[in-house]
């Protein structure tokens, strides 16, 4: 790891958004490509995730991190295009399922997966059922669904159906997370992706496309 790398490192995992931007222009100004600069972010992130699930710190500074790694994409995405130089795994609709306001796990996964090369296509929270099928004739071909309640996680099955019913189910990996869902409750409503943290479900995903 070399001193750029090291300082965008270590200042991601200070999950402080002016050191990260500090970082992230000092590490582009130096001739770092910028697929290198979101990948050694990326690795961080994963690092602050691991963090947080062990206790060792809390979630506004995830959030602070995610913060600044939005930042970084904001510098970084006019580069990124410009110069063709990132081919995007897959294109991801993310959203909170109608009934559930809950979106903090959601934004940390969708900007995690934006880091490891996916385009997103957030909608936020409660979002209505068929916003999802929408997407998916759109062309996104990930579905990415969140639920922290368990009154709104029936939501994702009936997602799952409709896609069945509209012919589209073989057209998108469905992706699911949240306190109350489990792999058990994936492999019941015949979702392909359960993670139970941020990081596992990017992996998850990652593979995918491997």
């Amino acid at each position: 790891m070399d001193a750029n790398e090291k300082a965008l490192y270590d200042a991601m995992v200070a999950c402080k958004v002016p050191g990260i931007i500090d970082a992230v222009n000092a590490a582009d100004a130096a001739g770092m490509a910028p697929t290198a600069i979101i990948d050694t972010m990326a690795g961080a992130m994963s690092e602050v995730g691991v963090l947080f699930e062990r206790g060792r710190i809390f979630l506004p500074h995830v959030l602070s991190a995610a913060a600044g790694m939005n930042k970084a994409m904001e510098i970084l995405g006019p580069k990124l295009s410009k110069d063709g130089s990132v081919a995007a795994r897959g294109l991801v609709v993310m959203g909170t399922v109608e009934g559930d306001v809950h979106d903090i796990g959601k934004s940390i996964c969708s900007t995690m997966l934006q880091c490891a090369g996916f385009e997103i296509h957030d909608l936020g929270r409660d979002v209505p059922l068929g916003k999802f099928i929408e997407e998916v004739k759109g062309g996104c071909n990930f579905c990415g669904m969140s639920a922290l309640m368990t009154t709104t996680m029936t939501g994702m099955k009936t997602v799952i159906e409709m896609m069945k019913t509209e012919g589209i189910r073989d057209k998108a990996k469905v992706m699911i997370g949240g306190a109350p869902v489990t792999q058990a409750y994936c492999d019941k409503i015949g979702a392909d992706i359960y993670g139970e943290s941020a990081s596992e479900t990017t992996e998850k995903a990652k593979a995918v496309t491997e």
